[in-house]
């Protein structure tokens, strides 16, 4: 790689050029004898729509290291719509904490609702599966400022819950 592609790289990237999109529509192996989404089946469709946008903004491999607290806010049906948008938060330096939040559509009743929050902590590793820096990122608009703000915070909770697990006392 030369320089100029090392600059490109390593540049600091705004959140947007982070920021994707992903929609399920949920069928019924997705869901449960009650014809509810699982719980299991959203989480996995979290982590993906996390990945992408760590992905993006890194431009590399990523595994996931966290994921927060989760509540299931609303029930999702078979036949709605999941749509779930993910952004860079903040990056530390191999780190960087993904927002992810779901809205179920029905479409047949022209509605949305908010059904989840997550934030999870991706690391950036190369192909050998070692940790690798991360080009900070940028936020631009008072929410992606607060988020920012926000994602420090949260680091600092998980790393104390990390320890107090580590000491034995959870």
């Amino acid at each position: 790689m030369n320089d100029d592609d090392k600059a490109k790289f390593t540049r600091p990237r705004p959140v947007r050029e982070s920021i994707s999109e992903m929609t399920e529509i949920v069928l019924p192996n997705d869901a449960n004898p009650l014809n509810a989404l699982l719980g299991g089946r959203l989480m996995h469709w979290i982590d993906l729509a996390g990945a992408m946008a760590a992905h993006r903004h890194s431009r590399t491999y990523v595994v996931t290291a966290s994921i927060d607290h989760m509540d299931f806010l609303v029930p999702v049906r078979v036949g709605d719509f999941v749509v779930l948008r993910s952004s860079v938060n903040r990056v530390f330096r191999t780190s960087m904490e993904v927002g992810v939040k779901v809205w179920v559509e029905n479409y047949r009743a022209e509605q949305s609702r908010h059904v989840s929050s997550a934030y999870l902590t991706f690391v950036a590793i190369d192909a050998a599966g070692n940790r690798i820096a991360v080009p900070q990122v940028v936020p631009e608009t008072e929410d992606e400022k607060r988020r920012y703000d926000g994602a420090a915070r949260r680091r600092d909770i998980r790393r104390t819950e990390s320890a107090q697990r580590k000491n034995g006392r959870s």
